[in-house]
C-alpha cells in the first residue's frame, strides 16, 4: 500500500500559519516539509517552486479575506454589513495575523503590494457603499472610509492607553461617530 501524499491544501496552510508567525523569509520549502512530517518530494507534485507556493498562498488569503467575508455579510444592513466585514478580517486569529504579515512582506515585494492595493480597495468600496448609504458628500463618504479603515488597522500597532477606557470601547465609539449620520 501506497503512503498518502500530504494534500497540497496542507502545504498552502502550513505557509500561512508560517508566513503570519514569521515572516515571508521563513516559508521555505524545507522548513515546512519538517513542520509536516513530510519529506519535501511532495511538495514539487504541487508546486514548481517556492514562489508558486507563495502565489497559491496569496491567492487563498486574497480569497478568504475578500469573496468569503464579502458573502458572509452580503445579506446584513449596510451599518452591520461594515463592522462585521471588519470583525472577520481584523479580529479573527487567522485572518489578522496573515493581513499583517502581507502588509510588511508588501513593503518590499511590488506585486504583493499590488495583491494588497487590489484586497484595500475591494474593502474601501465596501466601507464607501456602507457610508455611501447615509452620507452623499462623496468627499465626506472617502474621508470617513479611509477613517474608519484606518482605525481598525491603526489599533493593531497603537499602544497608547484611553484614560479609563478599554480599546474596545473607544473603537466602538469611533465606529460609531463613522457610521452614523451628522447632525446638520
Amino acid at each position: 500500500m501506497g503512503t498518502a501524499r500530504t494534500p497540497r491544501n496542507r502545504w498552502i496552510e502550513e505557509g500561512l500559519a508560517v508566513l503570519a508567525t514569521a515572516g515571508v523569509d521563513a516559508v521555505r520549502v524545507e522548513a515546512l516539509a519538517k513542520r509536516l512530517g513530510v519529506t519535501k518530494g511532495g511538495f514539487y507534485g504541487y508546486f514548481a517552486d517556492r514562489d508558486a507556493l507563495l502565489t497559491a498562498m496569496l491567492d487563498v488569503w486574497e480569497s478568504e479575506a475578500t469573496d468569503q467575508v464579502l458573502e458572509r455579510v452580503e445579506s446584513l444592513d449596510p451599518k452591520t454589513k461594515a463592522r462585521m466585514a471588519g470583525l472577520l478580517t481584523f479580529s479573527s486569529d487567522r485572518l489578522l495575523p496573515i493581513d499583517l504579515a502581507i502588509r510588511d512582506w508588501a513593503r518590499r515585494d511590488e506585486a504583493v503590494a499590488a495583491r494588497l492595493r487590489r484586497v484595500d480597495n475591494a474593502r474601501m468600496s465596501l466601507l464607501r457603499e456602507t457610508i455611501g448609504v447615509f452620507c452623499e458628500d462623496p468627499d465626506e463618504v472617502e474621508a470617513r472610509s479611509l477613517l474608519a479603515f484606518c482605525a481598525i488597522i491603526g489599533a493593531h500597532f497603537l499602544a497608547a492607553d484611553h484614560e479609563g477606557r478599554s480599546r474596545v470601547e473607544v473603537l466602538t465609539r469611533a465606529a460609531d461617530l463613522l457610521f452614523e449620520p451628522r447632525d446638520r
